[in-house]
């Protein structure tokens, strides 16, 4: 199932009943479900696991052929000897899910060679559901996305409960728990700029990125780099996710930073 061959239809279903699923057992906020930490401050739950399960067998029935890379499954060296590549995050923003709050989505990409060809979220405690294409426009349920026009850095908003001091000249916006659902504010022109100075993962990023991008907006590594998915090692250096016109500025600001924690070690 080459890039051109993409039977988007049935992907969006089966993300789509995965989403469902993980409203019912959300069931409104009523988070009776079984939780634990998988490392202190960072939980899970059986949703993030039923969700997985659910996923990976719709989605391989779609695409046999492709390998998988999922925050809840075990990672192994095959995804890196297929062309095509599954990248899922059950539930982006677990934190949320399990407050009983919204800010929570399915995250499914589907790599092709390094680079995202397709890019879901489904958000349906929002009633949202974000698709792109690669050569396609994004949407939020059906309707075409464009990131902002901002050009100067100061007044530019952020989704965040808080800023850093030296970041005051930025504008706090709702945040949501998940960060993919942050990034696709920026291709709603809801948001203008996602920033992290952290070490992150492939599914925690890969679907919104597509998302932003063919919204308009400018994503990178903390230090202004093109991102990249399916690495042996996947994970990335930070975020920066902006409008387009702002992200060089953002790019200068947050660079030193991210070498400063980084302190010369190898990306």
């Amino acid at each position: 199932m080459p890039g051109a061959d993409i039977d988007l239809r049935a992907i969006v279903s089966a993300v789509a009943d995965a989403a469902d699923h993980a409203l019912t057992l959300w069931a409104g906020g009523d988070t009776r479900v079984r939780q634990w930490e998988k490392v202190p401050g960072h939980p899970v739950c059986e949703a993030d696991l039923e969700i997985d399960a659910l996923l990976r067998e719709r989605l391989g029935q779609i695409d046999p052929e492709a390998g998988w890379l999922s925050e809840e499954t075990a990672d192994t060296v095959h995804r890196l000897g297929v062309p095509r590549v599954w990248v899922v995050d059950p539930i982006d923003g677990t934190r949320d899910y399990l407050r009983g709050r919204p800010g929570w989505a399915v995250s499914v990409a589907l790599i092709e060679d390094g680079d995202v060809r397709l890019g879901i979220l489904a958000a349906p405690a929002r009633n949202e559901l974000w698709i792109a294409q690669a050569d396609g426009p994004a949407t939020r349920n059906g309707l075409t996305l464009r990131a902002g026009d901002r050009t100067t850095l100061p007044g530019a908003r952020v989704p965040a409960d808080q800023l850093p001091r030296i970041d005051r000249d930025l504008v706090t916006v709702e945040k949501p728990n998940s960060i993919a659902l942050r990034m696709a504010m920026v291709a709603a022109d809801e948001a203008d700029l996602v920033a992290t100075v952290r070490w992150g993962n492939e599914w925690d990023v890969a679907a919104a990125a597509l998302i932003c991008q063919r919204a308009g907006a400018t994503v990178t590594d903390a230090l202004g780099a093109p991102m990249r998915f399916n690495r042996p090692k996947p994970t990335a250096f930070g975020l920066l996710c902006a409008a387009p016109g702002i992200h060089a500025a953002a790019t200068d600001r947050l660079a030193p930073r991210a070498r400063e924690i980084l302190g010369g070690a190898p990306g």
